[in-house]
């Protein structure tokens, strides 16, 4: 059963809103405001899948770095380092894709984080 919850959540980043929650899925919208990034950070238990829809994003993915426009997408396999960035002046939105087994927000390992967070 798919879940609707169209409420953003804001971020220090920018938000996101939840748009689909199943048990075997989960999408997000997201936007990330200029000149500011997500921490650097691994999931457990999920992979994700990044479909950019605006702006201009630089996608770090374990030792590589790489910029994605609009039509573009990447995916962050389970365990994956990852983190988007947004170098630009306007905000970078793209559409999330999880899948796995669990999506809560405590499977987020943060190694790096502006915001202090752990």
């Amino acid at each position: 059963m798919v879940t609707q919850n169209n409420k953003e959540e804001c971020r220090p980043w920018g938000y996101y809103k939840v748009l689909a929650d199943t048990d075997t899925y989960k999408v997000k919208e997201i936007a990330v405001s200029p000149h500011k990034r997500l921490s650097l950070q691994r999931h457990q238990r999920r992979s994700e899948h990044w479909y950019i829809l605006n702006g201009r994003a630089e996608i770090t993915l374990d030792d590589r770095t790489m910029v994605l426009v609009p039509g573009q997408s990447v995916d962050i396999p389970e365990g994956a380092l990852h983190r988007i960035a947004n170098p630009g002046s306007e905000n970078v939105c793209f559409i999330e894709v999880q899948t796995g087994d669990y999506f809560g927000e405590d499977d987020i390992e943060r190694l790096e984080d502006d915001f202090g967070r752990g």
